[in-house]
């Protein structure tokens, strides 16, 4: 029976899954229909990083529950309410800047979480935080690096970020806010507190919106839930995408040997 710990553990780790899950499915709509060749590639390595991310998460989250079920199981076999992403990563894609501009918030905050990670008392999750946070530092300079040409190079494209963060903002503290759960396994040394990376956060935020010739948005207003199992209505379609062939045959493996 798994221990109190591992309970929790679980649960951490399948929100952390599914957030990186759900945004790779999102950034996979864009392949082959990105603006050009280099951020096509860009984006569908973004994706892949972020699958990876997913399916070793998953995996640990399924020997912690220690009920037998596989990778396959959590990430397919869950209804909507069962997930635990935020908010911000099941959001529509729309215009490329939006997306550029999304994956920028998330990894604003993930680059630096995942590098306090690297001292987590789980040493499962710790040995996945030093490549992960490799990961999303080369996803930060990139997205980063995009936003500032876009913002600085014409007034239309200005105009495309400041429209992009101001639809985004109301999702973004829900990245660092810091639940009963995640206070649990902080006593135990096991997660992040998110309020000790703040600093960071806003530093990189500062940095690339003043390069961009950006403001920061002020609107106060917080969306979130996610983490408690309450989505937004764009959740439900792209679960509906992403499972019929799990749901239609239960149990199914891709075996590359037959």
């Amino acid at each position: 029976m798994p221990s109190d710990t591992e309970r929790l553990l679980f649960r951490y780790c399948l929100g952390l899954a599914d957030d990186a899950a759900i945004l790779s499915l999102r950034l996979g709509e864009w392949t082959g229909r990105a603006p050009g060749l280099d951020e096509d590639i860009a984006l569908t390595n973004i994706a892949l990083d972020l699958l990876g991310q997913a399916r070793a998460l998953y995996g640990y989250a399924a020997e912690l529950e220690g009920e037998g079920r596989h990778e396959d199981e959590l990430a397919y076999l869950r209804a909507e309410q069962d997930f635990y992403n935020v908010l911000l990563v099941e959001q529509p894609n729309g215009d490329f800047t939006s997306t550029m501009a999304r994956q920028f918030l998330f990894s604003a905050v993930r680059h630096p979480f995942w590098l306090e990670m690297r001292g987590s008392a789980d040493g499962v999750l710790a040995r996945l935080a030093d490549e992960t946070e490799r990961q999303f530092a080369r996803h930060l300079r990139l997205t980063g690096d995009w936003l500032i040409r876009r913002g600085g190079e014409t007034e239309i494209g200005n105009e495309d970020c400041v429209a992009a963060f101001s639809l985004l903002w109301p999702y973004f503290d829900e990245l660092l806010e810091c639940d009963a759960l995640s206070e649990a396994l902080i006593l135990r040394g096991a997660a992040v507190d998110p309020r000790t990376i703040r600093g960071d956060v806003d530093a990189t935020l500062r940095d690339v919106l003043t390069r961009a010739n950006l403001v920061r948005p002020t609107d106060s207003f917080v969306r979130s839930g996610g983490r408690q199992g309450r989505h937004s209505s764009h959740l439900g379609p792209l679960l509906a995408r992403m499972q019929p062939m799990q749901r239609a045959f239960p149990g199914l493996r891709w075996d590359p040997m037959t």
